[in-house]
C-alpha cells in the first residue's frame, strides 16, 4: 500500500486549491505505472507551524505503483513543479505538495526520502484523510495503528470540506 499526501493552500491561476488537489489526482489517474486506489474525502486545516498563511486543503491518495519509492519520488516532485510549487523556504505557502507518507512497510532513512514520513503521526491533516483510505493502516515503526495515532492530535483543528 502506497499512501500520497495532497495539499495546497495557494490557488493556481483562476481554480481553488481544492481544485488544484482534485486536478492532480486526476493526474495521477492519468500516470502510466499508477493506480488510483481510493481517495479521501478533502479537509481544510491551518498551517503547521501557525504562520498566517491562508487553510490548507489536504487529502490521501492511496494507489498501487510499479514505481521504486525514488522514482515515485521524482515523479511527485515533477508534479509539483508542473503545478506551480515554488521551492523557497520551508513551510512556505504552496500552490501544491505532494508527500510520499509510505511505501508499503518499508522504512528508510536518507538524505533524499525517509518513509514514513517524519511527521506524518503528528499531523492530523494526514492521519485524518489517510484514516478514510486505509483505515488499517499500523505506522511500521511506531506499530501504532492509525485511529491510535488519531486519538493523538485530536486536538489539532481541522473541518471536512468535500
Amino acid at each position: 500500500m502506497v499512501l500520497i499526501a495532497v495539499g495546497a493552500n495557494l490557488p493556481l491561476g483562476e481554480g481553488s486549491a481544492l481544485s488544484t488537489c482534485e486536478s492532480v489526482v486526476k493526474k495521477l489517474q492519468e500516470t502510466p505505472d499508477i493506480e488510483v486506489l481510493s481517495v479521501s474525502s478533502w479537509y481544510e486545516s491551518a498551517p503547521v507551524p501557525p504562520s498566517g498563511q491562508p487553510p490548507y486543503v489536504n487529502g490521501v491518495v492511496r494507489v498501487r505503483t510499479s514505481l521504486s519509492p525514488d522514482d515515485l519520488l521524482t515523479l511527485l516532485q515533477q508534479m509539483e513543479a508542473d503545478f506551480g510549487r515554488k521551492r523557497s523556504v520551508p513551510n512556505a505557502a504552496r500552490t501544491l505538495d505532494l508527500d510520499l507518507i509510505a511505501y508499503d512497510t518499508l522504512c528508510q532513512d536518507d538524505p533524499r526520502l525517509t518513509l514514513p514520513h517524519p511527521r506524518a503521526h503528528e499531523r492530523a491533516f494526514v492521519l485524518l484523510p489517510l484514516h478514510d483510505v486505509a483505515p488499517e493502516w499500523v505506522h511500521p515503526v511506531s506499530q501504532r495503528p492509525v485511529a491510535e495515532l488519531l486519538e493523538a492530535v485530536s486536538g489539532q483543528e481541522i473541518s471536512r470540506i468535500k
